[in-house]
């Protein structure tokens, strides 16, 4: 899509979800709609059960919507009018997917949509296999559609404080543990891709990493599990991940990197953003879409993309053996 095309003629954006996923304020938890509008304004999720931030653009962007797509059937939402899954995917209208569905259902659902000639925007991770992911951008490529991977944990003000802490530091070790609620993993994934964004926070800190070792443990009946995984660095420091989630387990990461200057035990406090990292991972898909984003960094951000999904494909192997 070119400029001149994006800000001259009304593009459909199909999103498409299921689970809560926060979007230019709103929180939905059964439907996907199709937003009319220019490439700068990317869908907004609404469903039944939404709830509306203080203060969001949500209904300004909803002035522009005609219809959308819903596993079941909702009739109208909001005076919108709801058309069918297949209905969207043969639509010459619409141009471009945001999917947030259940994980396991993101491998079909971008094979889906990129076939049918649409662009894709996904939330993490990508797919639950190397060998889905690969399949996928492979299929993107051929297609000649943009897959975009939403990666909101590089966006958020913590994690940009902590990158500015980071930098510039020689590391000697470092641990990274994430607590929370308990996950269907039939429906989420091997906990090394439903929590894909610690590794990808690793990664994006420290470079290229390789499994040295990992282990799980689980108690079904309290609903308990813990994942640890053990990396090094290119220059061979040690690196630990914890995944632990159980009911009533906070969410909260906890951070100690040592460094030849120093310990860092605290996540940095992060000043408030004027714009959400949802709002500015659906800028950046819109900036792919207008052709904005050089190939070297669309090479990279695949690289990096790809990389994480390979280490938790290692994860899971070592665990699973």
């Amino acid at each position: 899509m070119t400029s001149k095309e994006a800000s001259t003629n009304q593009s459909w954006f199909l999103s498409h979800s299921c689970g809560d996923w926060v979007s230019a304020g709103a929180r939905s938890t059964d439907s996907g709609l199709l937003h009319a509008g220019s490439a700068h304004r990317i869908g907004v999720c609404a469903g039944q059960g939404l709830e509306l931030d203080s203060g969001s653009c949500t209904q300004s962007l909803l002035s522009g919507t005609e219809s959308f797509t819903a596993r079941r059937d909702l009739g109208q939402h909001n005076g919108v009018k709801q058309i069918g899954l297949e209905e969207a995917l043969q639509s010459t209208d619409i141009h471009a997917a945001l999917i947030c569905t259940d994980n396991q259902n993101h491998e079909e659902s971008i094979r889906r949509f990129l076939e049918a000639g649409k662009h894709v925007l996904v939330e993490y991770p990508l797919a639950l296999s190397e060998q889905a992911a690969h399949e996928l951008w492979q299929l993107a490529e051929l297609t000649g559609k943009v897959l975009h991977v939403e990666h909101i944990e590089l966006l958020t003000e913590e994690y940009k404080q902590l990158k500015k802490e980071v930098d510039g530091k020689k590391l000697v070790e470092g641990v990274l543990h994430f607590t929370g609620g308990p996950l269907d993993t039939q429906r989420s994934g091997f906990p090394s891709f439903s929590g894909i964004a610690r590794v990808s926070w690793l990664v994006h800190l420290f470079g290229d990493l390789t499994v040295t070792s990992a282990t799980a443990e689980e108690n079904k009946q309290e609903q308990y599990s813990k994942v640890t995984a053990h990396f090094t660095t290119a220059d061979n420091r040690p690196l630990t991940w914890i995944e632990e989630r159980a009911p009533g387990l906070k969410r909260s990461k906890k951070v100690k990197f040592t460094f030849t200057s120093g310990v860092l035990d605290v996540l940095p406090a992060a000043p408030s953003a004027s714009v959400g990292p949802f709002m500015q991972d659906q800028n950046l898909f819109a900036r792919k879409l207008l052709g904005q984003v050089s190939k070297e960094d669309l090479a990279a951000e695949k690289k990096r993309i790809l990389h994480c999904i390979h280490l938790a494909e290692m994860i899971k192997q070592f665990c699973q053996h």
